[in-house]
């Protein structure tokens, strides 16, 4: 067995093209470390809806350009098997961009060398810009494909491969699974045409195409006077968001300085999301100094937004508003702006958006997960899900977009400070409207992924009865889908003023169950009461489910 497993790393080192992992993997080899070698041969990184995301390193369980350049064979062989034209001037156009992780402009070059050894087209873009530009490039060129190499808000140790179809939405089952068969059916990068040169580098005409295209998110004439505190979290969202804010008309928002520059290792956060303890600690230093508006941050490929909200009561005087808050206040602000067409989110996002919807006589859809599937939405108008992923401009961006998000939600904030209100008392109408909709998260981290298997097991063969005291009405298992959804692997609780979902991420080694109690509100002056029984009822949920599930 060891003998095998020293042959294919061997095997894997003669044809690595990296100078890095070469020199990685034979240190491993020469020190005979069975252990390490183990983990990065057993298996292959699996491509699927996401794509590929894991850590960076040598071998087939970690990404590196050798992991790459079979995924980018793999893809041109799918397009071109789907009819693509290629090998001629009218051959496919495949879009590439990135972000500033370590090796990211290394795969960027390797995927537009490989599809243009294939006989069709390649772009890159002309230097690591946000996600949501490289989703607009794709429609905006005409491309058959489009591939971002990001990991978006992951640990710095990794980095990632995203895949979308010409529509400019990601890939979704059947896609993902024949994608993968090609790229299984690659036997070695000595088979795979790789040119040092014949791909385009493009000029940022695209750039400035979808600067100009934001001018479509906002209303004419609307008022542009909140004032903002920015973090990139060392990403790449900075520039192209001051350049949307300076071409909207918005004061020139406060730089968090330390975390404004694209930084492959992240020094200032552990994780780079804004959602993770402690990431927004900088940002609300700032916000301290120059008592904006509003703090916003992007992650670091910028297709999320977080958005902070002064609040004396909290202990740093800022207040995270969640994704689902964030969600249904944009909602309100389209609906008041008159927006027409279907209102769309996942199935772990508020069902506030679809009371807000129905208010307003709108199409609502529930997806699942994900915006490769919000973002397929029939006549979509806006759809969010509650991981800080907002699209408010389908036409231009198919999938979540962090800098048109910033626009729109400063559009409102703006728009409510002429009437001397904030965002929090549009919050509080909206649950004096539609009922109090608090929603939370029981997040599990593992290192053994046998641990969430074993958690899904247990719910299926033993699911729920009650819990937080309140009768469980209806329980459904996913993966066996429903009227409206294909089927997915999590499962579904219905309570009599409640919801619980579970499931398994799809991006980390970590088990997601997300909670929502609906409490009625008569008046304005019954919030507080009614805040305080949803804080018990999703404390007493998060027990017990977590007992239930026995994590």
């Amino acid at each position: 067995m060891q003998d095998d497993l020293l042959a294919r790393a061997k095997a894997w080192l003669a044809e690595d093209p990296d100078a890095d992992t070469r020199a990685e993997l034979a240190r491993l080899i020469e020190a005979e470390d069975h252990a390490e070698l183990t983990a990065r041969f057993t298996g292959t990184l699996q491509f699927g809806t996401a794509g590929l995301r894991g850590e960076l390193g040598a071998g087939p369980m970690r990404m590196n350009r050798s992991v790459v350049i079979r995924a980018a064979a793999g893809l041109a062989a799918y397009l071109k098997k789907q009819g693509t034209p290629h090998g001629d001037d009218t051959a496919g156009l495949v879009v590439i961009g990135y972000d500033a992780r370590h090796k990211s402009a290394d795969f960027a070059r390797d995927t537009a060398a490989v599809m243009t050894g294939a006989g069709l087209r390649a772009a890159v873009l002309p230097r690591p810009l946000p996600t949501p530009v490289l989703a607009f490039a794709i429609r905006h060129l005409g491309a058959v494909a489009g591939v971002e190499v990001t990991a978006s808000h992951n640990p710095p140790r990794d980095n990632g491969y995203k895949v979308y179809l010409g529509d400019g939405s990601q890939i979704v089952p059947p896609a993902d699974a024949e994608i993968a068969a090609e790229i299984d059916a690659v036997r070695t990068l000595h088979d795979v045409p790789r040119p040092e040169a014949g791909w385009q580098t493009l000029d940022d005409d695209v750039l400035d195409a979808y600067l100009t295209r934001t001018d479509a998110v906002l209303a004419p004439g609307s008022p542009r006077t909140a004032r903002t505190v920015y973090t990139a979290m060392h990403g790449v969202g900075k520039d192209p968001l001051l350049a949307a804010f300076a071409r909207a008309g918005f004061p020139r928002p406060a730089l968090v300085t330390e975390q404004a520059d694209p930084d492959p290792d992240f020094p200032t956060v552990a994780f780079p999301n804004p959602e993770e303890p402690g990431a927004m600690d900088l940002a609300f230093a700032k916000a301290r100094e120059t008592d904006p508006d509003l703090v916003i941050a992007n992650d670091p490929d910028a297709d999320r937004l977080a958005v902070a909200v002064p609040d004396p009561t909290d202990a740093a005087g800022w207040r995270m508003l969640r994704g689902d808050e964030v969600g249904a206040l944009l909602a309100a602000h389209l609906v008041t702006r008159g927006a027409h067409g279907t209102f769309a989110e996942s199935i772990v996002s508020s069902s506030l958006l679809g009371r807000i919807a129905a208010k307003a006589n709108l199409p609502h859809v529930e997806t699942l997960t994900g915006f490769k599937w919000i973002a397929r939405a029939e006549n979509i108008r806006y759809g969010y899900e509650e991981a800080l992923g907002y699209c408010v401009d389908p036409e231009g961006v198919r999938d979540k977009d962090g800098i048109t998000a910033a626009l729109l939600i400063t559009e409102l904030a703006s728009t409510l400070k002429e009437a001397d209100r904030t965002l929090l008392d549009l919050l509080d109408d909206l649950a004096v409207e539609h009922g109090l909709h608090a929603t939370d998260q029981l997040s599990v981290r593992v290192e053994d992924l046998s641990l969430i298997a074993a958690a899904m097991h247990r719910l299926r063969e033993q699911p729920p009865t009650a819990l937080a005291d309140l009768p469980v009405t209806k329980a459904e298992d996913l993966s066996r889908g429903t009227d409206t959804l294909p089927p997915t692997d999590g499962l579904r609780y219905t309570l009599d003023g409640a919801r619980v979902i579970v499931r398994p991420s799809g991006t980390e080694p970590k088990l997601k169950c997300y909670l929502e109690v609906v409490v009625p509100v008569a008046t304005h002056a019954s919030l507080p009461a009614a805040r305080a029984k949803a804080t018990d009822l999703l404390t007493a949920l998060k027990r017990d489910f977590s007992t239930a599930a026995g994590i």
